[in-house]
């Protein structure tokens, strides 16, 4: 397979759908009480131990496990290193909110948030962090009312499309930081702060900042991977801040 140009966006809604019907379904069939939990967002809790938030700890950790024994199963040539980098994709908040919004999480969010003003009701649920939040805390609530054997099938089902596009293409976070800060007329920028090991075996922790402030670091063989990794840190910093904003 051709591998597409970095200057070219290949994001995670590019990736081929996976099916989420069973999830839907085990979503659809929770208690009461879980079912709430999963769809109560701070903003209107009467305390953060009664938001999604508690459920979306526990269900990041669901979610790597199952995506983790995927690739194990179905990649059993590919090493560690090549399995990591897929997982980290896979499970970003980016692919998290896009199978959020296949299960319609954020139109319950919203449908539950009512008493918050119009505006801000709708723009918490179409926020990628927290479509992404939602989706691990109905993992998490599923876990808990029918425990891993039930969930993992369903997350493989769900997320197959995503993995496959993870481990053939080629994913560049640093267009999609560009391109989402540009959008909000912010400027990036990348520096080297360290550089270790002799020069055949070379070891790069690169910075990036948003206006001036840093927000994310990664590590890699090479100064590119290096940056690819503080830009997908980056990404998550940066949709986590909005979310905030959002909420307050």
């Amino acid at each position: 397979m051709a591998r597409p140009s970095t200057t070219s966006r290949p994001t995670s809604s590019r990736a081929p759908a996976g099916d989420p019907s069973e999830l839907r379904r085990l979503i659809a069939e929770l208690p009461g009480d879980l079912r709430e939990q999963v769809h109560t967002h701070s903003a209107w809790a009467p305390d953060r131990v009664s938001s999604y938030e508690r459920l979306e700890f526990l269900g990041d950790s669901v979610l790597e496990l199952a995506v983790a024994l995927a690739l194990y199963d179905r990649y059993p040539d590919f090493p560690e290193g090549r399995l990591a980098k897929i997982r980290s994709h896979v499970v970003s908040r980016q692919s998290c909110a896009v199978v959020a919004r296949e299960l319609e999480l954020g139109v319950e969010l919203a449908e539950r948030g009512a008493a918050l003003p119009a505006e801000e009701i709708q723009a918490l649920a179409r926020n990628r962090n927290v479509l992404a939040a939602l989706l691990e805390a109905a993992l998490a609530a599923i876990f808990l009312e029918h425990g891993f054997e039930a969930v993992e099938p369903a997350i493989r089902r769900a997320f197959s499309g995503r993995i496959e596009y993870a481990a053939t293409q080629h994913v560049d976070h640093k267009t999609e930081l560009q391109e989402m800060l540009a959008r909000q007329r912010r400027q990036v920028s990348y520096s080297v702060l360290e550089v270790e090991g002799p020069a055949h075996d070379r070891t790069f922790t690169c910075a990036v900042s948003v206006d001036g402030e840093q927000v994310g670091t990664g590590r890699g063989r090479s100064k590119k991977d290096a940056e690819q990794h503080a830009a997908r840190e980056a990404l998550e910093q940066v949709s986590l801040e909005a979310a905030q904003g959002l909420a307050h």
